[in-house]
Order: C-alpha cells, then sequence, then structure tokens
C-alpha cells in the first residue's frame, strides 16, 4: 500500500487484509490496533539511541573478551606485548570506535575546510599552547598525534622547558597534562612549579630561606595551581608499556591533552636488547604511536650527544640526538635547546635559543627566549611597548649568588 502511495493506518489496512482473506491469520482488527499503539514514537528517540549504543558497547565488548581469550590461549610473543594488546582491545571498546579506520576523503573535506577557516579568521591555535608566543605562532600549537622532541646536552635546562609546556597547558589553559619523570622527584617538579609560578628564587625555596613577601606570593599562587588538572609520576624504570597504560586511564578518566616524558634515554624496555640504539629506535616509534592512538600531542625530552662540544660553532643539529637516528624520523616536530652563557658566561647571558631544527608542517626557525633559571622557567623575551622606554631593562635579572639551575 505504501508503494502504491496509498495511506497506511489501523483502517485501509485491516481493509486491505479483509479484501485479500488474511485479516484472521494477521491476529483480526483488534491485534492490528495493538500493534500501532505499540509503535515506537519519535519522542522518545534520544532513549531509543541510548538503548542501541549500550547494546553496541555490549557486542565490541564481548568481541573484545573474545580476543583477549584467544591471546591468552595463544601465548604467542611476550607477556607484556599481549597485555598490551589485552588494554588496547579494552580501550577501543571505551572509545566507541568504528569497526573501519578508513574514512572517504569527500568527508574529510568539510572539516578540512572549517578547520582552516577557524584559523583564518583567528578564532584561536588548534593545539596544546606551548605558553612562548613565538613557538606558537610557528607551530600552531602542539597538535594531537603529534610527537615533539625537545633535546639539549646536560644542564641547558630541557626538563625546565618541558614542564614549562605542561605547566602553561594545565594551570593557565585548564588542560589535562601528565609528566613522566624519570629523573626527578614529584617534589623537586613541585617546587620547579611553584618557584616558576610564584617567581620566587628556587635556591630560596630548596633552602627554607624565603621572606615574609615570597611567602605572600607563593599563598597567592597556591589556588590556582592546585586546581590545575596537572598529573606527575615519577615511578623509576617505566616502561613503555607502563606508560601506554597510565596515559589511557589518563585520557579515559581526565581527557588527558598532553603527555611529557623526561627524559627518552632513561626509560627501559625490561627486555634483552642488541644494542641501545635499537631500544630507543623502539621507544620512539611506539611514542609516536601512543600519540596517534589517543590523539594527544607527546613530548619526549631527549639527550644530546657530545658533538656540540667538539665544535667551534656550539648550536645543536639535528645529527646530534644520541642514540637513535629515528628520533628524528618519528618525531613531527624537533626542538633544540641552546644557550651561549653555558660556553662563554658573557655571551647573551640570560638569553636562550630555541632552535625548531624540524618542523613536518611548517617552516623552521629560531626563536630566542629568557633564561630565568633562578625561577625554573624560561619565558617570553619582552616586546617594545613604545614611547621611548628601553624594553632591555624590564628583564628580571638573575640572582646575584652566582647560583644557576638547569636541567
Amino acid at each position: 500500500m505504501y508503494g502504491r502511495g496509498e495511506p497506511a493506518d489501523a483502517v485501509t489496512v485491516s481493509a486491505e487484509l479483509s479484501k485479500r482473506g488474511d485479516i484472521a491469520r494477521a491476529g483480526g482488527a483488534p491485534y492490528l490496533h495493538t500493534l500501532i499503539s505499540s509503535v515506537p514514537t519519535a519522542a522518545n528517540a534520544g532513549y531509543y539511541a541510548k538503548i542501541v549504543r549500550e547494546h553496541a558497547i555490549m557486542r565490541r565488548l564481548v568481541e573484545a573478551g573474545t580476543k583477549i581469550v584467544q591471546l591468552g590461549y595463544t601465548a604467542e610473543g611476550e607477556v607484556d606485548d599481549m597485555v598490551d594488546q589485552a588494554q588496547a582491545e579494552v580501550y577501543a571498546v571505551t572509545e566507541r570506535r568504528a569497526s573501519e579506520d578508513y574514512v572517504q576523503l569527500s568527508t574529510l573535506l568539510p572539516q578540512a575546510l572549517d578547520e582552516i577557516e577557524a584559523i583564518s579568521k583567528g578564532i584561536g591555535i588548534e593545539g596544546v599552547k606551548s605558553g612562548f608566543k613565538d613557538l606558537d605562532a610557528l607551530t600552531h600549537g602542539f597538535h594531537p598525534g603529534n610527537m615533539i622532541i625537545l633535546a639539549a646536552r646536560p644542564a641547558v635546562g630541557k626538563s625546565t622547558l618541558g614542564l614549562d609546556i605542561a605547566r602553561h597547558a594545565s594551570i593557565h589553559e585548564g588542560q589535562a597534562a601528565v609528566i613522566f619523570s624519570l629523573e626527578m622527584s614529584k617534589s623537586e617538579i613541585t617546587m620547579r612549579m611553584l618557584s616558576a609560578e610564584a617567581r620566587v628564587g628556587l635556591n630560596n625555596i630548596r633552602a627554607g630561606t624565603l621572606s615574609d613577601d615570597e611567602w605572600s606570593r607563593l599563598a597567592r599562587r597556591m589556588g590556582e595551581i592546585s586546581e590545575a588538572p596537572l598529573f606527575i609520576d615519577d615511578s623509576p624504570n617505566l616502561s613503555m608499556m607502563e606508560i601506554r597504560a597510565k596515559a589511557r586511564r589518563l585520557k579515559q578518566r581526565h581527557d588527558l591533552k598532553l603527555i611529557v616524558i623526561d627524559y627518552l634515554q632513561l626509560m627501559s624496555s625490561g627486555k634483552r636488547v642488541e644494542n641501545r640504539q635499537q631500544e630507543v629506535s623502539e621507544f620512539s616509534r611506539h611514542l609516536k604511536l601512543m600519540a596517534k592512538e589517543l590523539n594527544i600531542p607527546v613530548i619526549a625530552i631527549s639527550q644530546l650527544n657530545r658533538s656540540p662540544e667538539q665544535r667551534s660553532d656550539k648550536k645543536p643539529m639535528l645529527s646530534d640526538l644520541r642514540e637513535s637516528g629515528s628520533i628524528e624520523q618519528d618525531a613531527d616536530v624537533v626542538i633544540l635547546l641552546h644557550r651561549d652563557d653555558m660556553y662563554d658566561s658573557q655571551n647573551r647571558t640570560g638569553e636562550a635559543d630555541l632552535i625548531v631544527a624540524k618542523h613536518r608542517n611548517g617552516p623552521t626557525k629560531t626563536i630566542t627566549v629568557s633564561a630565568q633559571l633562578h625561577y625554573a622557567r624560561f619565558y617570553d623575551m619582552p616586546q617594545n611597548p613604545g614611547g621611548g622606554q628601553d624594553w632591555t631593562q624590564q628583564r628580571e635579572a638573575p640572582p646575584t649568588d652566582g647560583v644557576v639551575f638547569g636541567a
């Protein structure tokens, strides 16, 4: 009847069935009215959709459980690898992923155009902001799925730079961030955060010799700092599997937006490998895969080898990345931190260069920032405010006790 364009209701359907002699077999006219009264209405569409969604998730959970059981019975490969696969199966269920990961280009174009339009209107930076204006203008923030390498020689300040970015994302942008620190303790990281936020000398905090004004500055910043969605894990000998498992939980529970790992060469695989270069290459590849899986930027801090110290020009290069050339290949952005005053105390004191040596989706550039390491932070260089003022005098001077911090 519907195909013939005729109206279909209880009366017309009953008449049609009677004409065909099928009304009794269909249950009679009263049964037709019962069927119509039990038909779902659009008013409850939201509730029905919820039921469908829940059943779909349950089906995927059953499928994941079956795969995990099969993993256990086959017992092929390392136990840690199988545990990681099992976690990935459950994570895929909770993330409500579709069974097909490929997407036709036609469905991606509108999203890309909307993104371009938003950027052209200056609505906002797409990725996680670093807190450094010139760096954010260059990269448009650290994008989901990207791996960013921050590298430097020891004591230049690479850990401080990583903490700066995590601190800005969580405290100033309200985005959940986690720091996996294989070098510093939770207490040390917290002290550095307080020093940077309250502008209280790190040496004074460690020595407990704070003035009344410094205590007041700490107290004023404590409220905002304590509410920040920042997580710190200083577990020793963290393996890639442990980092990935913890990151998945944080993504599910707190909508994690940024991961910082300090630092790459201190990670442990817990396995016997042929050489250290192969192990670091594996870490690099898995960090990139984790960034794509969780769809968040991952910042990995890395050591540079001794090559810069053996050159007349001490500025680091991509080839100086220690123990693995694959780090350079896997990374979307590589930032090399350099301070001239590390080699000549009178040369550009209090300044640091963020050398963007690799930028997969844009140009490279060297960005100069202020190195306020007595406050355990790097900071944007002050801009000329006009009016004939000497902006160079506005930079905060380092402490006079000669103490310089870097990591």
